[in-house]
């Protein structure tokens, strides 16, 4: 299964929706995962599945804002152009040093 991370600027449609069906209140402190980046930075993300992905979408105010305003009639896929970046899979050597 894929793992994507996603910033709220570059939500598709299906991914914005998906989001809202499953957090249709909001999401709370305990749905939020932190991990670290590869700059080793922490990133506070909410997960959203499909079929053969998981995305991070990256938590901030704003995507609390575009999932409360969100109507999908609003948005138009071609809106969309930008590709979404998958996180590469950890090497089972890397795992070891850690």
């Amino acid at each position: 299964m894929k793992r994507i991370i996603v910033d709220y600027k570059k939500l598709t449609p299906e991914i914005l929706g998906l989001l809202v069906e499953k957090y249709p209140d909001g999401y709370d402190d305990d749905q939020i995962i932190a991990f670290k980046n590869a700059k080793n930075e922490t990133v506070e993300a909410v997960e959203v599945k499909t079929e053969d992905t998981i995305y991070l979408v990256k938590v901030s105010t704003r995507l609390e804002n575009t999932m409360a305003n969100f109507d999908e009639d609003d948005y138009d896929d071609s809106d969309f152009n930008e590709p979404i970046v998958e996180i590469p899979e950890k090497d089972e050597e890397e795992d070891d040093k850690d």
